[in-house]
């Protein structure tokens, strides 16, 4: 059966093209015989927006969702996304719909079981940065915590306004609740979202 494939592709400035990176997928997807079935592009729009900023990106999940695709096709991570969570996310995204990603310049195909294993890499490789920058900020929180000679919060107290705060509390609400000053559960909030 032919592979539908998507192709996308995005440059982050106006005076850059998606040509080249279209032509060489155009040329991989006709020596591997997949059928293209639709392009995305997003032309002068960073990697680090969002979604909802991101045009081209945002059409091509919905092709995804609606399972009108079997791959996509795009010249290298970075077009993708700026973070190695971001890609991982994304990953998990289409797998759950039975889609596959190429990646041209990392010859990353996860529909063979060499892309499927390093698919599986990237997943560690993403929770071990995640908990590199989380233990940063803690450390960060300890020694600005000591400077300014307060005593710690109580890494149970800690869990709980994390706790409060994932489930969609407010910084105000929160610190209330538990009985912190807003700047502490500020901090705690500033330092979850780096680590999302």
């Amino acid at each position: 059966m032919t592979k539908r494939i998507a192709l996308y592709t995005r440059v982050s400035t106006d005076q850059q093209t998606t040509e080249n990176q279209r032509l060489e997928l155009l040329a991989v997807a006709e020596r591997n015989g997949w059928e293209v079935v639709a392009e995305f592009t997003d032309q002068g729009i960073s990697g680090a927006k969002g979604r909802d900023q991101r045009p081209g990106y945002d059409a091509l999940m919905k092709s995804v969702a609606r399972r009108e695709i079997d791959m996509v096709a795009t010249w290298a991570v970075d077009r993708l996304g700026r973070s190695l969570q971001h890609l991982v996310g994304f990953l998990h995204e289409i797998n759950a719909k039975g889609v596959d990603l190429y990646l041209h310049q990392q010859a990353l195909d996860t529909s063979t079981p060499s892309g499927r294993a390093m698919f599986g890499m990237l997943s560690v490789f993403a929770d071990f940065e995640r908990e590199m920058i989380r233990s940063r900020i803690m450390a960060g929180l300890r020694r600005s915590t000591k400077k300014a000679g307060r005593k710690p919060l109580d890494p149970e107290k800690v869990a709980r306004i994390e706790r409060a705060l994932a489930k969609g509390g407010s910084i105000n609400e929160t610190a209330r609740k538990l009985k912190v000053g807003v700047g502490t559960v500020h901090r705690i909030k500033t330092r979850m979202n780096a680590a999302a």
